[in-house]
């Protein structure tokens, strides 16, 4: 049966990619995002930023949100300011927290709703230079418990975090073969992701395939957050 999906940060490599594999399963995926118009959407939003109260109205039933925004602001911790801090937290734990406020009505009318959110290997694994953007993912995995508690069983929340995926978010990591290679010893995979290994991901925990999945953090990441070699 078609189902009816929300993003937000549509425009990310990761989200486009997720909106092709569920659109070839004959569902609908709605953008909202910061930047102009993505034509693979079924029906696109483009709004100022992700904040409480800035969220367009959209189809009455919706049986699935992705929250996909993110940062990588990776600093010395000493380096640090609070409005780097403010940013990651509002970009990536506040700015959920508006999104599915906002639509908490549509996906009650969904029999089998699902949120996911989009955190980061740093959380579990502690790295230099992630401060920021750890506590703020790290924020967003709390978030995820809390409101599977709260909403289930009629809507299911889970998170994935992945390590380093080649978008153009991470591209400055990965612009040259020296780096490439790198960041691919980092990894116990050897390899550095691809939108489509978050993609297939999402897909699944939206999908009926999860039903019995909540309140979950899932690893893509090649191995990086729990095996070492």
């Amino acid at each position: 049966m078609s189902k009816t999906y929300l993003f937000a940060g549509a425009s990310s490599a990761i989200a486009v990619e997720t909106a092709k594999l569920l659109q070839a399963e004959g569902h609908t995926v709605i953008g909202v995002s910061t930047k102009p118009d993505h034509s693979i959407y079924d029906d696109w939003h483009q709004i100022e930023a992700y904040d409480f109260g800035n969220f367009p109205a959209v189809v009455p039933a919706i049986d699935g949100l992705v929250y996909f925004p993110g940062t990588i602001n990776l600093k010395p911790f000493a380096r640090l300011t609070a409005a780097d801090f403010n940013r990651d937290l509002s970009i990536n734990t506040l700015g959920a927290v508006a999104f599915a406020q906002a639509y908490l009505g549509n996906l009650k009318q969904s029999v089998n709703a699902s949120i996911v959110f989009i955190s980061t290997v740093a959380v579990q694994v502690g790295l230099p230079f992630h401060a920021s953007v750890s506590m703020a993912k790290g924020a967003l995995e709390g978030l995820t418990k809390a409101l599977a508690a709260e909403l289930a069983p009629t809507i299911r929340v889970n998170c994935i975090a992945p390590s380093l995926v080649n978008t153009p978010l991470g591209e400055k990591f990965i612009n040259t073969p020296e780096k490439i290679e790198q960041m691919q010893k980092r990894n116990p995979m050897r390899k550095v992701g691809e939108p489509a290994d978050v993609a297939q991901a999402v897909a699944f925990l939206l999908s009926e395939k999860s039903a019995w999945i909540s309140g979950q953090i899932m690893a893509v990441d090649g191995g990086m957050g729990t095996i070492k070699n």
